[in-house]
Order: structure tokens, then sequence, then C-alpha cells
């Protein structure tokens, strides 16, 4: 039985997927996987509820899939994740082509619901779990963005209650792995042939504090670091409060964790960081920025903004142009407020008009844009360690090479920039080179493989 998955929203999606389909695997069921819709039998959409454009995305891919269902050629169409948990009666009413739909808390069960499905048991009505338990990390991972890198889900929910967002109502409150479990995880991760590890939650830095009663984050990743065949450690949604003296000694001090935070602040104007319910300000944004330059002078730093928050004013939105300006920050991004339901936010008055939040947004993002391109250019010159991730189908460069698809440690994968790399060698996707920067184009750097550099070993 070939399943497709459709793995929307964010990277702790992604994980849940992963981890769904290594429940699959672990059946006795005869189930394998495809990304050909050609080909499939079975659909599983995880859907992201994060904001309007992420739930119009899921309801999308849902209906395509309910035609596919009405044709004949799906046996089953279950739909999981954020937008089953918050819209269940929803999408049971109203997509009747849906088999099953199983909230947040509940994936654990998609393949004895799976098996019923296909015995002609269609479970009657959502299947709700209470949003309390630890997250699953017992399962294995099955990788589906090569297998050079994985991500692990150090903990779920979140405890913030910012006033815009509406993830501690489908995730519940924030719950930490265990941190023995974790390091299992990432030995099988390794095990598969993931190099490249990345820590994700809906909040890394409060890892630990409701299993431990304090911040272990910073224990966690030195244990990680000691895992045979993971290279790069990457460390994802650093709440700026949160972040610690401790955890950035480690980054420090670890050759294995990139020097890459990616730190969410949402604003810079004191007055919508407080109605946002935001725990800092803007000098003490700075401040910590500051600190974290100091200590890591190579340290990349991502964060992102939102603008047209609910009374936000032109004023707010010059407030946030100083401080990009200020702060320089190497990768930012900019979403436009999105008015949820049952959030604080979405009953403050005035709201702001949608073309509004559209014209700030774009001006924002060509602020940063110029700031981008400066830091680009900036890196030329520089060695760095690239991991490959794939040729240039027909592509030739200038000098008559193969073109190839890297990132450095200033890289999320699918998210920021790429190197491109001219040689005559053949490159592995997974492997690691040394490359010296030569030009920067926009965004994406290109570069050469330093003279006499041999693939670079897998760390031990």
């Amino acid at each position: 039985m070939k399943i497709l998955f459709v793995s929307l929203g964010c990277d702790k999606n992604l994980v849940d997927s992963q981890q769904m389909m290594g429940l699959l695997k672990g059946t006795s069921g005869d189930y394998s996987f495809t990304d050909d819709e050609s080909e499939a039998e079975v659909a599983i959409v995880n859907t992201c509820a994060f904001i309007d454009s992420a739930k119009e995305e899921s309801i999308g891919n849902i209906l395509d899939l309910a035609k596919l269902k009405t044709a004949g050629r799906l046996k089953a169409l279950v739909v999981t994740g954020c937008m089953a948990q918050r819209y269940q009666d929803e999408i049971t009413r109203d997509i009747p082509e849906v088999d099953a739909v199983l909230g947040t808390t509940a994936e654990h069960r998609l393949g004895e619901v799976l098996d019923g499905i296909l015995a002609g048991r269609k479970p009657d009505g959502a299947i709700i779990e209470d949003a309390t338990k630890t997250p699953n990390a017992d399962t294995e991972q099955v990788i589906t963005l090569g297998s050079s890198v994985g991500y692990l889900k150090i903990a779920e929910g979140c405890d913030k209650h910012c006033s815009y967002c509406v993830i501690p109502s489908m995730r519940g409150h924030y719950r930490s792995v265990p941190m023995e479990k974790l390091t299992e995880q990432a030995k099988r991760l390794a095990a598969s042939g993931v190099t490249e590890l990345i820590l994700v939650a809906e909040e890394t830095t409060l890892y630990g504090v409701d299993l431990y009663g304090e911040k272990k984050l910073p224990e966690l990743i030195r244990r990680l670091c000691l895992l045979s065949g993971i290279r790069w450690i990457r460390i994802l949604y650093c709440y700026p409060e949160e972040i610690t003296k401790d955890l950035i000694q480690v980054m420090k001090e670890e050759p294995k964790i990139v020097h890459y935070l990616d730190m969410p602040i949402q604003h810079a104007s004191d007055r919508i960081l407080r109605l946002m319910g935001r725990r800092t300000n803007r000098k003490e944004l700075e401040g910590i920025i500051a600190y974290i330059r100091h200590e890591i002078p190579d340290i990349c730093l991502r964060t992102t903004l939102i603008t047209g928050f609910p009374t936000e004013t032109e004023e707010d939105v010059e407030t946030v142009k100083s401080f990009i300006r200020t702060c320089r920050f190497d990768r930012l991004g900019v979403f436009t407020y999105s008015r949820e339901e049952g959030t604080p936010a979405a009953k403050m008055s005035p709201q702001v008009h949608w073309a509004t939040k559209k014209r700030r947004q774009k001006e924002l993002m060509l602020l940063q844009q110029d700031i981008a391109f400066e830091a680009a250019r900036a890196m030329v010159g520089r060695v760095l360690d690239v991991v490959i991730e794939g040729r240039m189908t027909g592509e030739t460069g200038e000098h008559g090479g193969d073109v190839y698809v890297g990132r450095t440690y200033r890289d999320i994968p699918d998210v920021d920039s790429s190197i491109f790399i001219e040689t005559r060698r053949d490159l592995m996707s997974g492997s690691y080179v040394r490359v010296r920067v030569t030009g920067a184009n926009a965004y994406d750097l290109t570069g050469e493989i330093e003279d006499g550099q041999e693939d670079m070993e897998s760390a031990e």
C-alpha cells in the first residue's frame, strides 16, 4: 500500500510526519511511501493552521486530494496536525471525503486508524486526545529531506501565550522530551546517515525547565556533540529573553555547534511588544544581540518580525526600521499580522488594513535586502566548510566544470541562501568540502574548492 505524505508548515510538523512514517513502517501493514501523487493509494495531510496563508494552503491540499478520493484513485484520506486539532468539526462536516481527523497528540494512532479505514471501519468523528502527553521520541524518523539533515524536536507546546498566537491552543503547554530519549533519537538519526542535526521546538531555550527545574539546553547539546557521525548541530527558535551565558559559552566551546542562532523577536516598538505579550523591549534586545556578537563574532543571526499588528502606527514602523539598521541581522523575514480567532489580539482595535500591512512588509524587506546583500559581499574571500546538496542538472560553469549547490553554516536548508561551486570533481550530496567564497550574487554566494582539499571526513 503506497502512502503519500503531504507535510505542511514548519519543520516541527515535518518531524511529526517523519515519525508517523516511522510508526507505519513499524506496523504489520504492507505500507511503503511515495512522493508521486499518481502512485498513491492513501494520502496523509499533516496540516498547519498558524496563520491565514497556512490554513489556505492546508485546505487547498485537502480539497485537491479529496477530488482524487472521489475519483476512486485513493482508498483513504487522513488529515492530521494543527488544522485537524483546531478545526476538527469543520473538516469532518464540510469535507466528507476525509476518512479520519487526528489531532496533534493522536498521531500515534495513525496505524490502527488506517488499518480500520482500509478494512471498512471509518472512525466516528475526529480523534482528539489530551494535549499534555510527553512528545514521542521512541519512534524511528523516516528522513525525507535527504540523508544528511535531521530535525530533532526537543519539546512540544508553548507557555508564552503571545497575544497573536494560537499555538498553545493547538499544541498544549510546554513539554520537554527527556534527555536520554533525545540522545537515543539522535543516535538513530546519525546511524541513518544524518550529519547535520537541527534542534527545534516552539521554544528551544526553555528546554528542560518542566522536567528538571532549570534550563538544560546547554547540557543537552554537550551530550549531542559527543555522538559519532554528527558534524553540525544547529539551534533554532531561541527566545531572546531565555538565552543564557551558559548557552553562548557552549556554542563557543563546542566545534560541532554551528555559529547560527535563530531568535524570533517579532517587533521593536516597546508599545507593540507589550501588546504582543512579549517579554523584552528594544533596549534589552539590542543588548542581547550585542552580547552574542561580542562573544561569537562570526555568529549568523536570524530573526522574524510581524508588521501590521493591531494599533501599529507609522511611528512604530519607523522604530522597526531603525532597529533593523542598528542590528543588521544576517537573515530576517517579515510576516504580515494574521488575525486569529480566539486570540486577545483579534479583539484589539483598530486592526490595520491588509493593504497597509503589505506595504509595510515590503518596505521592511527592501530595507533588509540591502543589508543582506552587503553581508553576502562581505563573505567574499572567506574559506568555509560547505555541505553539498546536489548538482545543477544541465548546468556547466564558465570554466567547463559542473556546478554544485551547497550550504554554509549560515544557511538553514530550504530557507536561507546557497553557495554555487564549479568543479570538475565528482561531489556526493551530503559531503563536506572547504570552499573559498569568490563572489556574491544578491543573497547567494559563489565559490571554488580550496586547492589540495579533499572531501572532508564526517565527524567522529
